[in-house]
């Protein structure tokens, strides 16, 4: 569990709180992102516009950020978000990480690998290729928690 610590040191140093997140306060979700990702700014707004309170960082090195997190091998995409306790790997809808935060699992985070059309963010005009959202912990095991078709 020496990553999902890591985690969650980092969604502490960045001021996050499950409790505050659980008493009805805005959700705040820090978002990682290279300075010249597109998709980056159109999932940050699917997620304002779906509730959440975003901070967004710039950088050179999400390389770091994600090891970090501890994302592990396989579920990697363009940016990287800390919530609550939980680390939001990808174009992950803002309803699937609502649902995570209120069933409150034992994992690291969420991922959506990859950056699949149709995906928040990755609009692409009528196409919606289907994709997983990936559960996934800090031993390396991960499960289905939601298809989108």
């Amino acid at each position: 569990m020496k990553r999902h610590t890591l985690a969650l040191g980092l969604t502490a140093a960045l001021g996050f709180s499950a409790t505050a997140l659980a008493g009805g306060a805005a959700q705040s979700i820090h978002v990682y992102k290279s300075p010249t990702c597109g998709c980056c700014g159109d999932w940050i707004e699917h997620l304002e516009e779906n509730g959440f309170e975003v901070t967004a960082t710039n950088t050179n090195d999400m390389g770091k950020i994600k090891a970090d997190a501890g994302l592990i091998p396989g579920l990697g995409s363009c940016h990287t978000a800390f919530v609550g306790d939980y680390v939001i790997e990808g174009h992950v809808p803002a309803d699937d990480i609502k649902r995570l935060l209120a069933e409150a699992p034992r994992a690291t985070g969420l991922s959506v690998p990859g950056m699949p059309a149709g995906s928040p963010g990755m609009e692409m005009g009528d196409r919606k290729d289907p994709y997983k959202v990936i559960l996934f912990n800090g031993a390396g095991q991960t499960r289905v928690f939601a298809e989108h078709n």
